[in-house]
């Protein structure tokens, strides 16, 4: 399979990359500074660099995609907006998309419960209807977004499981959840196209 990874040098973008060259299949990663994906350079491999503030430069990186994986975050500083328009970039390119999102916002909002939402919506509140509207375009257009708790640098689980919104375990805090399980799941879902126009949630 042929996929595109947005966000490539990140930390999940990163488990992303390995885990989907792991897999045998050809890779297009794209990130703002293509140097800092620290992968190995390989036959199935191409770095390119596309800013997603930058519309047609990130339509360009997108032109030949047919799936696409997400793992773009909002760093200090960036521009109201930003993963909407990656997330619309993506499905325009008309791409199957894989979007990774955070539990307790939009969908999952409900299933975090009230201390969770009061949380977010304090840290989170400039970002908050970035968020919810770029999962919205995603499963919109048929793509599956993920909602993960709070990210680690554990390893892969072995026993991961992806939940419906319906199946979250209810608990005070989300429990914390792997980039590597979440990049896993992820990449299954690209494979099996098991949960279309929905969002999901990773478990370890």
């Amino acid at each position: 399979m042929n996929v595109t990874i947005l966000g490539a040098s990140g930390g999940t973008g990163l488990q992303l990359t390995r885990q989907a060259l792991e897999r045998g299949h050809t890779v297009v990663a794209v990130a703002r500074d293509p140097q800092r994906i620290s992968v190995p350079d390989g036959t199935r491999l191409t770095r390119i660099a596309a800013d997603v503030r930058d519309t047609a430069g990130l339509a360009e990186a997108l032109r030949d995609s047919t799936t696409v994986l997400s793992g773009l975050g909002i760093s200090g500083g960036s521009e109201p907006g930003i993963l909407t328009a990656g997330a619309q970039a993506a499905v325009d390119a008309g791409a199957r998309v894989i979007w990774l999102g955070a539990f307790g916002i939009g969908a999952t909002a409900q299933a975090a419960g009230g201390f969770t939402r009061n949380l977010l919506r304090t840290f989170m509140k400039s970002e908050m209807a970035d968020r919810v509207t770029a999962c919205e375009v995603v499963t919109g257009s048929g793509g599956t977004v993920f909602h993960a708790g709070p990210l680690a640098d554990t390893p892969l689980s072995a026993t991961r499981r992806t939940l419906g919104v319906e199946e979250a375990p209810r608990r005070f805090f989300p429990a914390r959840v792997g980039r590597a399980t979440v990049a896993a799941a992820m990449l299954d879902e690209a494979e099996s196209g098991s949960h279309p126009g929905r969002t999901v949630i990773p478990v370890d």
